[in-house]
């Protein structure tokens, strides 16, 4: 079983506990690419693109200037560099150097820069989003850049896993970026939604700390398969199989 999520736009790169093991991005070649085109943005390029102020657009252009795509020992380890609501819900740096080991495994996470990330994956600070139109000679956009590869990936990666199932915690932004026609895998869409007056619904900030919680609840649990999943309670969400489909897995809670 795999879990996708997505990165986030905040980065949190304080020292990572000492002895943490780090590995190398595997599509750095692909990375290298796409650094060269970003690097020829202006920062009014950036700013247009990306739809960020003229401060943020200024930073964004000076890390992409400062990327060392050749350095193997410089950044954090993906999963404790991010730092937004789904992060916060995955609390990784609070997880204990096996877990993240046994989380090196089965936890990917997508990135428009990387392609894809394992937890441990070292990464330099950037900001560069999958839905962003960055032209290159691969096509107008992330989503044409990486292709297939993303899933031809994913699809390597499963082999030898418990059951080859694909868990989605990622937003549609980046889960549109895996090629549904290359993944060989049976996906599982996560929702997680709030009830309240008998009706419910999705409030983004809760589901997207539910994604890194549900996450943090599978490594923590060593579930291996899908089935397991139903039994997901943390922060007083449950499983609701009047809601769900094969495909579509709703928790609740409230």
């Amino acid at each position: 079983m795999l879990i996708v999520l997505s990165p986030a736009k905040r980065l949190d790169f304080a020292e990572p506990p000492a002895g943490l093991p780090a590995t190398q991005p595997r599509l750095a070649d692909d990375t290298a690419t796409l650094l060269k085109t970003a690097r020829r943005q202006t920062q009014a390029d950036l700013r247009r693109l990306m739809g960020i102020s003229d401060d943020l657009a200024r930073l964004n252009q000076a890390r992409f200037r400062a990327f060392d795509p050749e350095a193997t020992g410089i950044g954090v380890q993906a999963a404790l560099a991010f730092a937004g609501d789904v992060y916060q819900g995955l609390d990784a740096r609070s997880l204990p150097a096996d877990d993240l080991m046994w989380a090196q495994d089965r936890l990917r996470i997508l990135s428009g820069l990387y392609g894809l990330l394992r937890p441990l994956d070292r990464i330099q600070p950037y900001r560069l989003e999958m839905g962003t139109r960055l032209k290159t000679r691969r096509g107008a956009s992330l989503y044409d850049f990486w292709g297939d590869r993303l899933s031809k990936q994913l699809n390597a990666d499963a082999e030898g896993q418990a059951e080859p199932v694909l868990i989605n915690l990622a937003s549609q932004e980046y889960f549109g970026a895996v090629d549904a026609r290359a993944l060989k895998l049976p996906v599982i869409h996560c929702q997680f939604r709030e009830t309240k007056d008998g009706e419910t619904r999705i409030v983004s900030f809760f589901a997207k700390r539910a994604r890194g919680a549900m996450a943090r609840w599978i490594i923590q649990n060593r579930i291996e398969q899908s089935q397991d999943l139903k039994r997901f309670d943390a922060d007083g969400y449950g499983f609701q199989p009047a809601l769900s489909s094969d495909s579509e897995w709703v928790f609740t809670r409230g």
